[in-house]
């Protein structure tokens, strides 16, 4: 039977038991592997018995030859292959985007079966770039890492794909930006087919003061003012995403659930400035940014940030800097 038949509120006395199958990646991340199934373990049962009263989970694989970690700490499958259905969920923790064939055939084989009978999927850290090479993110939006977004656009242009949020769940997929939003993903989970007294106690354990929800926004260093509005950051790692300029401000404000009035109003209260007049900060932002860190000639750093010609990025660099281009990158480098 699927969780969402076993639905639980958090006065509940019994929870269904919620069963939760690994598939561990070539070089995957252990911190997130572990937060994830650590959750599922102090949810499971009171204080820090460990056992596994309300939560069950397994380690899948093809075979149960250790899987090394991408810091080399080693793990041993507790399973092989069953009946992906056994399982409420099937979590894919991904690792090193530079590893080739990070699952075997054998295990595609499996999660395509697991997504024909319907089982929901969940893709932590890079296990979404795995999930979406198998052709299982079609139709499903998929969570990363800000500093894996670009890649994932390169690799499915077809996919959506976003990097302002900790984790998303959609439909019959999940997905994480790994680190400590598998403890996020997991407690989700808990609260929903167990209990919010079995979420409390695992997060009390873990140290960690409350769950952050799909609406948390990435903690990370952006190229702008860090502003206290959640709206405001999202919109602006959302145009870092689309340096080139080619985010309509209409469907900018709709990604974060606001008119374009809305936006403009909220952007003059907290930034000072309006949306199009930020926009344009960031892409002069990135372009400085390469300027300092490339020898990337200007027509190709122009066309990165959306100008058509070197001449047009220069005035529009100089009216924000005071300065061209090439006066701040011979800046740059008497400095250093």
């Amino acid at each position: 039977m699927r969780p969402e038949h076993r639905l639980v509120d958090g006065g509940a006395k019994q929870a269904a038991r919620l069963k939760v199958g690994f598939v561990l990646s070539r070089c995957f991340t252990l911190s997130a592997f572990a937060l994830f199934v650590d959750t599922l373990r102090l949810a499971s049962d009171e204080q820090d018995r460990s056992g596994r009263v309300l939560a069950d989970w397994q380690v899948i694989g093809s075979t149960r030859h250790l899987i090394t970690s991408s810091c080399g700490v080693q793990v041993a499958p507790t399973s092989d292959f069953v009946d992906p259905s056994r399982f409420d969920y099937i979590v894919v923790v991904g690792g090193l985007l530079s590893v080739e064939n990070p699952i075997d055939q054998q295990t595609i084989a499996f999660l395509r079966l697991a997504d024909a009978k319907k089982v929901p999927l969940i893709g932590v850290c890079t296990g979404s770039f795995i999930l979406a090479a198998a052709g299982l993110m079609k139709r499903h939006e998929s969570c990363v890492s800000w500093l894996h977004y670009k890649e994932f656009r390169e690799r499915f242009p077809d996919l959506s794909v976003r990097s302002d949020r900790l984790f998303n769940l959609d439909r019959q997929r999940g997905s994480c930006a790994g680190g400590s939003s598998a403890a996020d993903m997991a407690a989700l989970l808990v609260r929903k087919y167990i209990s919010r007294d079995a979420e409390r106690n695992a997060l009390e354990v873990l140290q960690i003061e409350k769950a952050r929800t799909t609406s948390d926004i990435q903690p990370r260093r952006p190229l702008y003012d860090d502003y206290d509005d959640a709206r405001v950051k999202a919109a602006m790692i959302t145009m870092e995403q689309f340096v080139d300029g080619s985010m309509p401000i209409e469907k900018l404000a709709a990604m974060v659930g606001l008119s374009r009035r809305q936006l403009e109003r909220i952007f003059i209260e907290k930034t000072g400035m309006s949306p199009a007049k930020a926009y344009n900060r960031v892409r002069m932002e990135r372009a400085k940014s390469i300027l300092a860190q490339s020898k990337a000639p200007l027509i190709e750093i122009a066309l990165d940030v959306g100008f058509e010609n070197a001449s047009q990025f220069t005035r529009t660099f100089k009216r924000t800097f005071g300065q061209t281009p090439s006066q701040h990158r011979a800046a740059v480098s008497r400095a250093h």
